[in-house]
């Protein structure tokens, strides 16, 4: 499947900004499963002032705010190719030992919540079906709710609340997996949606390492492995590691972000 994509963040500041830095993972990763046929990044308000490969093998951006700059504005759009592989990516690939993905973060430092529903998962010798129902019992301990998380929100404050969005369905599977002694990671991305085009934002989900199989991707909030309608864009530990944009900006004390997402098969003329 060939997925078109167009991706707008704009950001709007109060004041004049003085100085600004933007990290920006926001091109995909041409791996396992998918493919760019094209790619490319516009900017208003900022400059580009290197390109480089982080620890993660994530493609990112670094940018510069324009001095004065009331508005910053991204723009993404490209296409990339798609094939379903059960959520396989397969083998370990990159610049860090799988071991690096059993080491929990400020963000999925386990608490009692999480000890618990670890605790509670039933003995099986498949561990695959063992990660499917932890994915389950993810999500169906944390209802999928807007509004009641943001990107500060740990995941055992995500479990404990039992509502939240992808980002903490996510990040609660990553923890609860490396509590199990399986390497996991927080996966950003895109997801085609099949009733709609137009979205409010990017979508996250999981990976888990399996002996013989190497990443396996779950994605909690829909209750499945990725397919083809999906399009991986960063992995981490955590959401910040993968996290689309991070970055300071001194000048203006507070600015409003809008997002414009469209996500749509591309059809091919043969």
């Amino acid at each position: 499947m060939r997925l078109s994509i167009h991706h707008l963040t704009r950001y709007s500041f109060d004041e004049p900004v003085t100085h600004g830095l933007q990290r920006l993972r926001l091109t995909p990763k041409s791996t396992s499963g998918q493919r760019i046929v094209e790619w490319s990044m516009t900017l208003e308000g900022g400059t580009a002032q290197a390109e480089y490969d982080d620890q993660n093998h994530n493609r990112t951006t670094l940018i510069s705010v324009l001095p004065g700059a009331r508005e910053l504005t991204i723009a993404c759009a490209g296409a990339v190719e798609t094939a379903d592989q059960a959520g396989v990516i397969g083998r370990h690939a990159g610049h860090l030992p799988l071991w690096h993905f059993l080491d929990q973060t400020p963000a999925t430092q386990p608490g009692p919540r999480m000890r618990a529903l670890v605790s509670g998962l039933p003995a099986e010798d498949d561990s695959v079906a063992t990660l499917h129902r932890l994915s389950a019992s993810v999500l169906e301990a944390v209802e999928y709710a807007s509004g009641h998380t943001d990107v500060e929100t740990s995941a055992e404050e995500a479990l404990s609340s039992g509502r939240g969005v992808c980002q903490d369905h996510a990040q609660i599977f990553v923890a609860c997996a490396r509590m199990l002694g399986v390497p996991a990671r927080y996966v950003s991305g895109y997801l085609m949606m099949n009733d709609r085009v137009e979205q409010e934002a990017g979508h996250a989900w999981a990976e888990a390492h399996v002996d013989g199989l190497g990443w396996v991707g779950f994605d909690v909030s829909n209750g499945i492995s990725p397919d083809r309608r999906y399009v991986r864009v960063a992995t981490g530990r955590d959401y910040r590691e993968a996290a689309p944009v991070t970055g300071i900006s001194y000048g203006a004390r507070d600015h409003a972000m809008h997002v414009r997402l469209a996500v749509e098969q591309q059809h091919v003329e043969q």
